[in-house]
């Protein structure tokens, strides 16, 4: 232990923490908190300031290893429980987290970046997944199925599958270990979580959570390391039946085809490159304020941001100035500070990608409407950039941003934007802004998107099945669908002849 708590800078904003238990510096195996072999650490930093917040253990392939052999001896008794039980301690778990949201929101937005106010509104949302799952994991029920055959009767059981590896990305660093975990282990799974390495500590606090509300040691495992080490050796692994994995396509290709040797059950959600569509008949307010919540949320670091934004041309001059008028009002600084809409980018990578694609953009033809540049609030800052007459071979027009900045279009007949929009390799989630009841029917039909919202930005939760199509996923999460990647369908035929 002393090896990585000797070397932690203590951040000035964590004396604000109630809880400095909540702060973990050390990987979590089998009810164990453990330091990294030799000492090894994560360095994690305050993307607003650059200022370390903590020295994390950086697991290697033997600790992986570790964190499955837990996972997989705590399995028979998990699975053994009563879903009631198991409900129980999840239940006590979402209990803790709300108790705790103050301080879980605040490692976050240190850690993250994102403006405190979305930090909270991310760990109530985080929770909402342990809350639903403790009683969905109640309804995984048996089915009686009719018999072709005399003297049988048959029944069909869904069973937990076995230990799941769980790989998480930055931008929602505790969000995206509930929706997995806990439909996992509602279920009757066990989990081996591998957080970001650049956002570890919320996961961290999670596992202390866990274990205050009664998770049995091995059940719910975090292995924070390098991914190519920690994720490679999941992959391969044969006890590791399932991967929950949420980040790049890129990634998710290469974690399907190291788990192609041992079949495992893949649940992916990828990429998305979201359009918003906007309608003449449209309230043009409403859409830019939509326009802005689509775009803007998380510093434009979210898979569901609006990357293309269609605009039917008799409403465009007009839109363009309503929403640019939302943008300039946008207060772009750290996200301790109060009033803060835009936080910082996560990495100099991402200001790069953004810088790379507005100067595309421009080349193109594309007009400068609204910031375009880093802003004066640190290197990792960018200003609320909008973009206008995005022409459809622009960069920002094929590939997702990951950034503040927002592409406008024109746009002269229904058909013309709906293949315009169907027009990617992704189809994680589209936007639709129109009056027309018909017309909203015809939009959420037509786009090839697993998820399509109309007349709203925020669509998700535990009840929603949230995932895509095309390459930007495989399976969902939430809803009930969201565990039926950690079961398996088991049939029974009883004969009952005399």
């Amino acid at each position: 232990m002393t090896a990585v708590f000797a070397r932690t800078a203590f951040h000035e904003a964590l004396k604000q923490l109630n809880d400095r238990q909540l702060l973990r510096e050390l990987a979590y195996v089998g009810g164990r908190w453990v330091a990294g072999r030799d000492g090894k650490c994560l360095e994690v930093s305050d993307p607003a300031s650059g200022t370390a917040l903590a020295f994390v253990a950086s697991v290697d392939g033997g600790q992986t290893a570790e964190a499955i052999d837990a996972a997989e001896k705590a399995f028979r008794s998990w699975r053994n429980r009563l879903p009631q039980a198991r409900a129980q301690i999840l239940r006590k778990w979402h209990e803790l987290m709300l108790a705790s949201r103050e301080d879980l929101a605040l490692i976050m937005t240190l850690e993250q970046g994102k403006p405190l106010a979305e930090s909270r509104g991310e760990i109530d949302y985080a929770a909402s997944f342990i809350e639903w799952y403790a009683e969905e994991g109640k309804r995984l029920n048996a089915e009686s199925v009719a018999s072709h055959l005399p003297g049988a009767e048959m029944l069909v059981r869904r069973e937990a599958l076995g230990v799941v590896g769980i790989v998480t990305p930055w931008n929602f660093p505790s969000a995206m270990i509930t929706r997995k975990a806990a439909a996992a282990l509602a279920a009757g799974c066990t989990v081996v979580a591998h957080p970001s390495s650049e956002t570890p500590l919320s996961a961290l606090a999670l596992a202390e959570l866990g274990e205050r509300a009664g998770l049995p040691p091995g059940v719910f495992n975090v292995v924070p390391g390098k991914a190519a080490t920690v994720v490679g050796h999941m992959c391969e692994d044969a006890r590791v039946r399932a991967m929950s994995f949420t980040g790049s396509t890129e990634i998710g290709r290469l974690i399907a085809a190291q788990s192609a040797p041992t079949m495992k059950r893949l649940v992916m959600e990828l990429g998305g490159h979201a359009p918003l569509i906007v309608f003449a008949d449209a309230d043009i307010e409403k859409a830019a304020e939509i326009a802005v919540a689509a775009k803007f949320a998380t510093s434009g670091q979210d898979c569901l941001a609006a990357n293309r934004i269609y605009v039917e041309r008799p409403i465009l001059q007009a839109f363009e100035e309503a929403f640019a008028g939302r943008i300039a009002r946008l207060r772009v600084g750290p996200g301790l500070e109060a009033g803060t809409d835009v936080g910082p980018l996560m990495h100099a990578r991402a200001v790069a990608k953004v810088e790379e694609q507005v100067a595309d953009a421009l080349e193109r033809g594309a007009r400068l409407v609204a910031g375009g540049g880093r802003h004066p609030a640190g290197p990792l800052f960018f200003q609320p950039t909008l973009l206008a007459d995005v022409p459809d071979g622009a960069l920002i027009m094929r590939e997702e941003t990951f950034g503040p900045v927002a592409a406008v279009t024109g746009f002269d007949s229904e058909d013309e934007v709906i293949d315009r929009a169907n027009d990617t390799e992704y189809g994680l989630v589209a936007y639709v802004v129109t009056e027309n009841g018909a017309r909203q029917m015809r939009l959420a039909r037509a786009l090839e998107y697993g998820m399509v919202a109309i007349n709203r930005v925020k669509i998700t939760g535990g009840p929603i099945p949230f995932g895509g199509w095309k390459q930007s996923g495989l399976g969902r999460e939430g809803s009930r669908h969201g565990m039926e990647a950690f079961t398996e369908l088991k049939y029974i035929c009883i004969d009952t002849a005399a």
